[in-house]
């Protein structure tokens, strides 16, 4: 059957401060929708050259930082360091324990960088694998035009239209478009069946439309759609502005999320371990003590 999603929920991102002096609008982690299956936590970010994310942990769950505009300069205490720069993305399993800082160095006109990160709850088999990483420049990710060019996706995970991503970016499956609408474009676009997807508004205004209704969402606005149906179609009007959102959707895992700060587990007593092992120095951990991130200074290349 050929049904379109319905929106099951719409509502704005929510303003909050991360890090060190970094704006965040959060849209899933927030008291608006503490989780949406495997969606842990969903950040847009605005960070000065002032601002960033120093060294801080992770275990438990996959990130994808998605650079829009700047860049971005990461290191671990596994010795990997590099830079993000403008529609280049990361995926980084953090699994048994990683330690890590983010620190954006904005535009050489002096506007701040600004950024996608994403949280991908793993199955809790893989809770302890090693961490990992997957990098993908702009260049890497395809891209589609449909509706007479009025409608370009870019396909940074899954399929659209004809074109796939690569693959094996991250362990709990996801798909992650990047899609653009110029005025007059309409854009239906298929979603795996059973899987939670929501898309979140960067750009203008974007008209969602389901068999019974239509709604409007608005730049900073998160659309949770119900879990039926097969596609979801999204349009702007011939007088419209151009639009831009990101379409997520990811296959549910039928598990307990127990999430506190930077640690992703199933359980209470795995969240107490985390905050142990993180403190002492043990099971993944043992860099964390003594390791200190180089790149409060950007990187030299």
């Amino acid at each position: 059957m050929n049904i379109p999603r319905k929106i099951e929920k719409l509502f704005q991102a929510v303003e909050v401060m991360e890090g060190d002096g970094a704006t965040v609008r959060r849209t899933i982690g927030s008291p608006k929708l503490r989780n949406f299956t495997p969606f842990i936590v969903f950040d847009h970010a605005t960070v000065g050259s002032e601002a960033g994310f120093p060294e801080h942990p992770h275990r438990g769950q996959e990130t994808i930082s998605y650079c829009l505009s700047g860049s971005i300069d990461h290191e671990d205490f596994t010795g990997r360091r590099g830079t993000l720069t403008a529609g280049d993305l990361q995926f980084m399993t953090a699994g048994r324990g990683i330690m890590h800082a983010e620190m954006p160095r904005g535009s050489p006109d002096g506007r701040p960088a600004v950024g996608i990160q994403v949280w991908v709850d793993l199955p809790e088999a893989l809770k302890y694998v090693e961490p990992r990483y997957r990098y993908m420049n702009v260049a890497q990710v395809p891209k589609v035009e449909v509706d007479q060019g009025r409608v370009t996706v870019a396909v940074i995970s899954g399929q659209s239209h004809g074109k796939e991503s690569k693959q094996d970016l991250t362990y709990t499956p996801i798909w992650y478009l990047d899609i653009t609408i110029r005025p007059g474009g309409r854009v239906k676009q298929i979603v795996p069946i059973g899987w939670n997807t929501f898309a979140y508004v960067l750009e203008g205004t974007t008209t969602f439309h389901s068999a019974a209704a239509r709604k409007e969402a608005k730049r900073y606005h998160n659309v949770i759609f119900d879990s039926q149906g097969t596609h979801i179609e999204a349009s702007v009007p011939e007088d419209g502005e151009v639009s831009r959102f990101l379409l997520l959707s990811g296959e549910p895992l039928k598990q307990r999320i127990v999430h506190h700060g930077p640690f992703v587990c199933t359980s209470e007593e795995e969240v107490y371990q985390a905050i142990s092992d993180f403190r002492n120095g043990k099971n993944g951990f043992e860099r964390a003590i003594s390791w200190r991130s180089s790149i409060t200074n950007p990187i030299s290349n």
